[in-house]
């Protein structure tokens, strides 16, 4: 018997169905069909992003269509659409970025309970994990093995790499699926999905709330955000800046005092008190000089990521039982816990709404950091490409 003869294959209907004549074995795979959708990617790390049409699976039993209608820009977009983290996350081409999704539910399986045509929802940094590990069965998937990142990841339906949210819709199984609270401008909703729970979850993990005395490295995207958050959970909130000119803003966001780091009197004063404080810096820095400010058992938690390794002397933490962390986003329900809190608080990001069309020259200003204090992209822009 030839190998021909062994084993007879057909696809119908999106269904791939093999079977071995000699041991009489039939298996079945399932091949998603797929529509077409308008989006914006990159060919290249040196290419401006452009308009293009991406596949998009039509929705399983167990997924939830969504009519993308904001997008916000996180820097990681930029670092990816032009590799500037190859050492550990190359990006695959072309890429479409965009993990800060907001949209309306258009579609959904047939074994979907928790949404429903014409619901407001939102898609973060994730949109799948292995669902079986130790840090999924906690509730913790951003730490799961296998997790599949909205953008730039292998696409477990159609091969190929995940496409985000830069794209009139997305498709996205509902475990991943979060519900927006009906009181917030969605515009602002958007950053929340990563600069709003990348903040929210260390200072929630670590117990920032009335009494504590917190402070934040920065005032930029994420910083912004920490600030609202650290005012609404009850905390006395400083915020330390090089830039003086960022005290009325400072103050605006909620915070109790703002520090001038390159004033040294002014850090001297604050020494030993913190209980909590959050960096968010990316560029190189003194993280001694922070790290000196906790008070016994207090925590620095590092969002931000310096390229170079940061100089950290042993007994700056050893005197005092300091603890010095790191933290990413979080896990789907604590995504929605926040979400949920940002409704009753009323916690939104302040943001810049920009046209898709104004991508590119987005990028540039968010490297000269010209905009206060996230852009949010209305994806109803996309519709006249």
């Amino acid at each position: 018997m030839s190998s021909r003869e062994k084993g007879a294959r057909c696809i119908t209907r999106g269904v791939t169905i093999t079977c071995d004549i000699q041991s009489g074995a039939t298996s079945f795979t399932v091949q998603p069909t797929t529509y077409k959708a308008k989006a914006y990617s990159a060919a290249s790390e040196e290419s401006p992003l452009a308009s293009t049409t991406i596949a998009r699976r039509d929705p399983t039993e167990r997924d939830v269509q969504i009519e993308i209608l904001f997008c916000g820009i996180c820097h990681s977009d930029l670092h990816s659409v032009r590799n500037e983290w190859s050492e550990f996350m190359a990006t695959n081409y072309p890429i479409v970025p965009g993990h800060e999704i907001v949209g309306r539910v258009t579609t959904v399986g047939s074994a979907v309970t928790k949404y429903k045509a014409g619901d407001l929802v939102a898609v973060g940094c994730m949109v799948d994990s292995d669902r079986s590990c130790p840090n999924c069965k906690r509730d913790l998937e951003q730490f799961c093995p296998n997790m599949t990142l909205t953008f730039n990841s292998l696409d477990k339906h159609l091969g190929g790499v995940t496409y985000g949210g830069y794209s009139e819709s997305i498709v996205v199984d509902e475990h991943f699926v979060l519900r927006l609270p009906s009181n917030l401008n969605i515009a602002g909703v958007a950053p929340l999905l990563c600069a709003g729970i990348t903040t929210y979850s260390p200072m929630r993990h670590w117990g920032v709330g009335k009494g504590k005395k917190v402070g934040v490295v920065g005032l930029g995207g994420l910083g912004h955000m920490a600030v609202k958050f650290g005012r609404a959970f009850g905390a006395h909130v400083a915020v330390f800046t090089t830039s003086p000119n960022k005290k009325e803003d400072a103050f605006r966001l909620g915070a109790d005092e703002v520090v001038v780091t390159r004033n040294s009197d002014e850090m001297k004063k604050h020494a030993g008190s913190f209980d909590f404080i959050i960096d968010t810096v990316s560029a190189n820095h003194d993280i001694n000089a922070y790290i000196n400010l906790l008070g016994v058992d207090g925590n620095l938690t590092l969002v931000g990521a310096p390229a170079e390794p940061l100089d950290v002397p042993a007994f700056s933490l050893i005197m005092g039982r300091r603890r010095l962390a790191g933290s990413a986003i979080g896990g789907i329900a604590e995504t929605q816990e926040m979400l949920d809190f940002c409704g009753k608080h009323n916690v939104t990001a302040d943001v810049e709404v920009i046209p898709i069309q104004k991508v590119n020259e987005a990028y540039e200003r968010l490297l000269k950091s010209d905009v206060k204090y996230r852009f949010s992209i209305d994806m109803a822009s996309l519709k006249s490409e």
